[in-house]
């Protein structure tokens, strides 16, 4: 007396193969469409544009002659300028993430009476790679660097360097 097939194993071998690639295809597709690529950049010619804009005002901010020294203290960034600035402007700190840009973080700061920039971030803990940006509010000039947060003891991001 021979068994009925689906108390066989050749045909639930046959059956569960093409299953696991469809299973496999099904959840391949999901991690696809889960969320989008923030590298991917849609409009190249106006990012390339905004490059070339950056650069003058790296420029700018060389000509200015302008330092910034940033120390991380208890949860608190501070800064300082030196340079030729307008004392008292209000200044842009951004920190962005190279390859998360949900991770970048920043704020508008005013100097107080003794010309540092003063910024609590929300983030408990900042490690990592980052990419630091000062600039002032109307955008005239911009420093940047490449930092490793957190900062062991104070970090000086010069124009052009």
């Amino acid at each position: 007396m021979q068994r009925p097939w689906y108390q066989q194993f050749w045909p639930w071998f046959l059956i569960i193969l093409p299953l696991c690639a469809v299973t496999a295809s099904l959840y391949t597709f999901y991690i696809a469409t889960k969320g989008a690529d923030s590298m991917v950049v849609d409009d190249y010619y106006k990012k390339g544009k905004a490059i070339n804009q950056d650069l003058s005002e790296l420029r700018k901010a060389a000509e200015l002659g302008l330092v910034a020294e940033l120390r991380y203290r208890d949860g608190e960034l501070t800064l300082r300028l030196e340079g030729e600035y307008n004392d008292g402007e209000a200044i842009r700190l951004r920190f962005i993430h190279p390859t998360q840009a949900e991770r970048d973080f920043g704020a508008l700061l005013t100097s107080d009476a003794n010309g540092i920039y003063r910024y609590r971030p929300e983030q408990a803990e900042l490690r990592g790679q980052w990419h630091a940006r000062i600039e002032p509010f109307d955008g005239r000039w911009r420093l940047q660097k490449r930092v490793t947060l957190p900062i062991p003891d104070r970090l000086v991001i010069r124009a052009g360097g």
